[in-house]
Formats: structure tokens, C-alpha cells, sequence
């Protein structure tokens, strides 16, 4: 009993010695992260500029500028298909000054694909989900493909011609080409097909519209400005309802309803145990964000759909992706050691 009594006293006063140093300290929980922020927060972006992750962050922090009495600088951290970026936020502190625009590839995708990454779901705390991004297939002008009955058919007309685009080998995109054709009934998607992996997303599309690639099932978002100037041929989407002013049904259209849960999507997240005083703040300030006329126009023009996940729901639809990513990848033998 007096042993307890002792390290009861050593708590409390290493808490109140942390207290009067200015120290932010998980362990003395909220008092010490009381009135939230106090100073800049670095929200990661664990891809390069210019990419869906960028160009959403940087949409989402201009929202936030109305609502954050402190500045969010955005850093771009990438490498290794987000994974330096998001193993940065995983191993930093949980005081909500370095969070994560966390992405589907690195979040889902890679999860389910690589055996060897330095982190798990398990090691962030998930904020909320405020974006959507449906993948929408698309043929070069060229292919002379003009919907899925045309593509499926040149590829068992063709096997091993027929060539797709993806920003790498692991990607999101790369995964997304493979259940599409796996969906629609194509044997050994992998040996049917040619994957053309380029760097990054800009690479992948600059294929299409030069015809080294047939078509790319791909974030709507990174394709839809060439869609919507015919410079692409829309074939689907996996978004519940047609996108606007995009002439191309819907996988569930089409018969494949399992393809729904094929969509991009943007969201933050912090490292593990992240205060809850953190978490409220930003659930507040998403809330304000999603539902603000400007940005809601913005996110829209470039075919994402804004949505307002809270954290439970947010970690409910990741886990549901992962499963049914890391489902097709044991069954197509597609993991990378």
C-alpha cells in the first residue's frame, strides 16, 4: 500500500513538474493540451505536389482557415507510395501538432499489398473521412473502346495486348484496374494484361491520352478535367450515383454493386492515442469544412463527393476496404514482400 501511495506521489508530481515547464505530455492527459492550439500544426502530406492528395489538402486547409485560430502548415513528406510520410505521423507525438492527410493507397491499399511496412492501421488514430473519390474507368480516344462490354472484350480477344496505367506497381490505381477486370469475370487479370506502372498520377494519365495505355481505372478526380474535354472516353464509376455531366454508368449499373467500395478518399488522422480534445477540435472544424458552400463546389468540379465521416465511421470503411483489398490480393497472389 505504501508502495502505491509512493509512485501515486511520483505521478503527480512528474505531471506537475511537466505542467510548469511548458511540456505537452500525453500522460497528464487534457490539462496540458487545453485550449487546442496553441501553435502551427504540420498536417503531412505523404505525396508529392500537385497529385489528389495535395491538391485535397490544400483545398480542405484554405476551408480551414475561417475556422483555425493557428495556422496548418502543409508538408509534403513523400516516398515509397506514402509510406515515409505516414510512418513520420505514426511515430510522432500524439499532441495533435503532426497530423496526416491520409490517402487510400497509404492507408488501404498498402496495408493489404505489402507485407513489410513500418506501420499498421492500428498505429493512427482516424479523425474523419471528408472526401470520396469514385474510380472512373477510362479509354484513350484511340482504343476505340467505348464501355466496359468493349474493353472486356478486347481483352479476351487479345490477351496480353491490352495495357492499363497506374501511378505504380502497389498503387491504388493498380490495385483498382485489377478487381475491375477480376469483377467482370477476366482470368488472371495479371497475365491477361500489361500493367504499365508511371510515376505518379499525372504519369499515369499523360499514358491514356498519348495511347501507351488503353485505358486506367483511376481517382475520378485526376481524370475528370480530360473526361470532361473528351480528350478521355468514360467507360464506369463505382460512386453510387452517375457523376454529373459524366456520360458513363455505374458498377452497380452494370450489375457489380461489390465494386462500391472501389473509391479514393482523403481524410486526417494522428498517431495513435491521440487526445481527445484533439480529436473534438478537428471533428468541428471537418464538420464546418464539408459543409461549406465554396469548398463543397470545388471538391465537386473535380469529381470527388464531400462526405463528413466521423471517427468510428471513418476506421468502420477503412477496415471494410482493407479487408476486401487484402481478400483479392491473397486470392490473385498480388502481395509485395
Amino acid at each position: 500500500m505504501r508502495n502505491n501511495k509512493k509512485i501515486s506521489r511520483k505521478i503527480i508530481k512528474y505531471c506537475f513538474k511537466t505542467l510548469l515547464v511548458g511540456s505537452i505530455g500525453i500522460t497528464c492527459s487534457g490539462a496540458a493540451l487545453a485550449e487546442y492550439p496553441k501553435r502551427p500544426i504540420s498536417l503531412v502530406i505523404p505525396f508529392g505536389s500537385g497529385g489528389a492528395t495535395d491538391i485535397s489538402a490544400r483545398a480542405l486547409n484554405q476551408a480551414l482557415t475561417k475556422y483555425s485560430n493557428e495556422p496548418i502548415v502543409l508538408v509534403n513528406r513523400d516516398g515509397a507510395g506514402g509510406v515515409v510520410g505516414s510512418a513520420h505521423v505514426a511515430n510522432s507525438r500524439a499532441d495533435g501538432y503532426t497530423m496526416l492527410a491520409a490517402r487510400v493507397g497509404s492507408q488501404s491499399v498498402g496495408p493489404a499489398m505489402k507485407s513489410d511496412l513500418p506501420y499498421t492501421l492500428e498505429d493512427f488514430s482516424f479523425v474523419g473521412i471528408y472526401e470520396l473519390n469514385p474510380i472512373l474507368c477510362a479509354a484513350s480516344v484511340e482504343s476505340g473502346i467505348k464501355n466496359m462490354d468493349d474493353l472486356i472484350d478486347k481483352i479476351r480477344t487479345n490477351p496480353g495486348e491490352v495495357a492499363y496505367s497506374s501511378s505504380g506497381v502497389g498503387s491504388m490505381q493498380h490495385l483498382s484496374n485489377v478487381m475491375v477486370l477480376d469483377a467482370f469475370g477476366v482470368e488472371n487479370p495479371l497475365d491477361t494484361t500489361v500493367h504499365l506502372p508511371m510515376r505518379g498520377g499525372g504519369g499515369a494519365a499523360t499514358a491514356i491520352l498519348n495511347g501507351s495505355a488503353s485505358f486506367s481505372c483511376t481517382n475520378s478526380s485526376a481524370i475528370m478535367n480530360f473526361v470532361n474535354a473528351g480528350q478521355l472516353v468514360p467507360l464506369m464509376v463505382t460512386s453510387n450515383e452517375r457523376l454529373p455531366g459524366v456520360d458513363a454508368p455505374t458498377a452497380s449499373e452494370l450489375g457489380h454493386p461489390e465494386l462500391d467500395i472501389l473509391v479514393g478518399w482523403t481524410g486526417i488522422v494522428g498517431p495513435k492515442s491521440l487526445d481527445s480534445e484533439v480529436l473534438t477540435t478537428w471533428s468541428k472544424w471537418l464538420g464546418s469544412a464539408t459543409a461549406d458552400p465554396d469548398f463543397i463546389k470545388y471538391m465537386t468540379s473535380l469529381g470527388s463527393v464531400v462526405v463528413n465521416m466521423n471517427p468510428d465511421e471513418s476506421k468502420s470503411f477503412v477496415d471494410t476496404q482493407y479487408n476486401a483489398f487484402r481478400n483479392l490480393v491473397d486470392k490473385l497472389g498480388m502481395r509485395i514482400n
